[in-house]
């Protein structure tokens, strides 16, 4: 079974966040191009190749009075239209025609992420202590393209 949603955002920086929106962007093993970070010993290599996270988790935290918004938390990947609870560890998602991941990790939410939180309360996205709430780190499975709006399909 495959379900359907869309690339909302892509997001990239020089290393730390916010990221900042692009329109496309080239996927190798080691993520996206001109994406950076300054703490390779957590982020990055190739089995943190993509951050992924749900616009809908989003809105729902920016509802709860959370100043969040796509890319604030590190993600390289918003998506739409995506069941986030259905996302876990072994989900391959194709992105667009040429990229396919593979999840390999929820992501541990850090304090570098404290300004998109009320409270600077970070652990709000904590797997552990919110399940379902958590972005999600991917290794490429296939490399090539992206541009914001093409399809996402989760197998």
């Amino acid at each position: 079974m495959s379900e359907s949603g869309h690339i909302f955002q892509i997001s990239i920086s020089a290393g730390g966040v916010p990221k900042q929106a692009i329109h496309k962007s080239s996927v190798d093993r080691l993520g996206l191009a001109g994406d950076k970070h300054r703490d390779i010993v957590n982020h990055g290599g190739p089995e943190r190749a993509v951050c992924l996270y749900s616009l809908e988790r989003i809105l729902a935290l920016q509802a709860e009075g959370h100043p969040i918004f796509a890319g604030s938390a590190g993600e390289n990947i918003t998506v739409a239209g995506v069941a986030w609870d259905s996302i876990a560890p072994g989900s391959r998602i194709q992105l667009g025609s040429q990229v396919v991941l593979e999840v390999t990790d929820y992501t541990t939410p850090c304090s570098n992420i404290t300004r998109s939180f009320t409270d600077g309360y970070f652990n709000r996205i904590h797997q552990n202590k919110y399940p379902g709430w958590s972005r999600v780190y991917a290794r490429v499975l296939q490399p090539g393209e992206i541009t914001v709006g093409e399809a996402v399909t989760v197998e």
